[in-house]
């Protein structure tokens, strides 16, 4: 009794240190999965201290983030960029970082009224504060991860299937204005030169050998199809194989490295594939490069590509993702797997790609 009554005198009708602690708690026993578990905090925090305001940062990436504020309306706007192992200035009477295992997960600062200070009993129930919050900073930072995780894969869903039924509109079109109407005319043709086979045998002839070559490009554009949507060199002798053979039609010298590279399973060999003709494409379109290297290598636990060359280069932070490359990082996310640009002017690129797929066949 005579304790609760010194701290009434001390802290007056906010909270004494150990109803903040108290509470703080019976918070995380009961509330570690509710959405004003942040907002809590930062309330626990300004009335235990008498802090006109608090704010919970929470480190994402190489930033501080205000998650979280009381009176919720002095929420800061803007992240604080981190730039080494401290924290920045946050712009408060105390700022106190929060740890868990070594690692810095987030912040709590607090700002008193004009002309007071903390005090060292409001400073001790601070800190002890920040110590307790690390654990719920990290499972709060992992929900956020996952729910960015959830958005991206479900944003990424949604552009495959785009891309998907623009390449069905593609294939539609270059069938129905390519192979199908060069067929139709070899069909014309064919007829044509089997009414003149009695009148006029030599032009019946001639007609016949102009349907001959026009045969030969006819299956040409089929095979290219065929090419575009699974390629019968990829399914009969694999990666490094269909790749050289790409390779030669390359308008820039490709360099195929794949040694010791055997088979794997269909969808991941697909993605490769299709990931690296992408990459090539936009070597011959933008890189104003004089040549590219191509490498295939088993990781042990899964597949990985790079396609570098000695282009013109740009910068990463300034250009993002075209339709080209998102695609490509997209059909590599619906496997697992994970796309990186490296970049910088005047010194070429490297696109990378990586799959966490095991090795079926060994190389012959």
């Amino acid at each position: 009794m005579w304790r609760r009554f010194a701290n009434r005198l001390v802290y007056g009708r906010r909270a004494t240190p150990y109803e903040v602690l108290s509470e703080f708690s019976s918070r995380m026993a009961g509330a570690y999965e509710s959405e004003d578990l942040l907002p809590r905090m930062a309330r626990i925090l300004a009335e235990g201290t008498g802090a006109r305001s608090a704010v919970v940062w929470l480190r994402l990436g190489a930033e501080l983030r205000p998650e979280a504020a009381w009176p919720m309306d002095d929420r800061p706007t803007e992240a604080m960029a981190l730039t080494g192992d401290g924290l920045p200035d946050l712009l408060a009477t105390l700022a106190l970082p929060v740890h868990h295992r070594g690692e810095l997960l987030g912040a709590l600062t607090l700002t008193k009224p004009a002309g007071e200070r903390v005090t060292p009993a409001e400073e001790k129930l601070a800190g002890d504060l920040a110590s307790g919050a690390g654990l719920v900073l990290r499972n709060v930072r992992l929900t956020e991860e996952l729910l960015a995780r959830l958005e991206e894969l479900r944003s990424s869903r949604q552009r495959i299937v785009a891309a998907q039924d623009q390449e069905r509109r593609r294939l539609e079109r270059n069938i129905h204005d390519g192979a199908q109407q060069q067929l139709v005319a070899l069909a014309v043709k064919v007829r044509l030169a089997r009414q003149l086979g009695v009148k006029d045998p030599a032009k019946a002839n001639d007609l016949l050998e102009q349907t001959e070559g026009e045969v030969t490009h006819a299956l040409e554009d089929l095979r290219d199809l065929a090419r575009g949507i699974y390629p019968p060199l990829l399914a009969d002798q694999g990666l490094v194989a269909a790749l050289e053979g790409q390779a030669r039609r390359s308008a820039v010298p490709v360099l195929i490295q794949g040694n010791g590279i055997g088979r794997y399973p269909v969808d991941a060999e697909a993605a490769v594939y299709f990931c690296v003709l992408e990459a090539l494409q936009n070597v011959a379109k933008y890189a104003r490069a004089s040549r590219a290297t191509v490498g295939l290598r088993s990781t042990g636990d899964g597949l990985a590509f790079e396609v570098s060359d000695d282009g013109a280069g740009f910068d990463t932070f300034k250009a993002s993702y075209g339709t080209g490359l998102q695609g490509m990082a997209d059909r590599l996310a619906a496997l697992g797997g994970e796309l990186e640009v490296r970049s910088a002017p005047g010194e070429g690129t490297s696109v990378t790609g990586r799959l966490p797929v095991l090795q079926l066949e060994p190389v012959g």
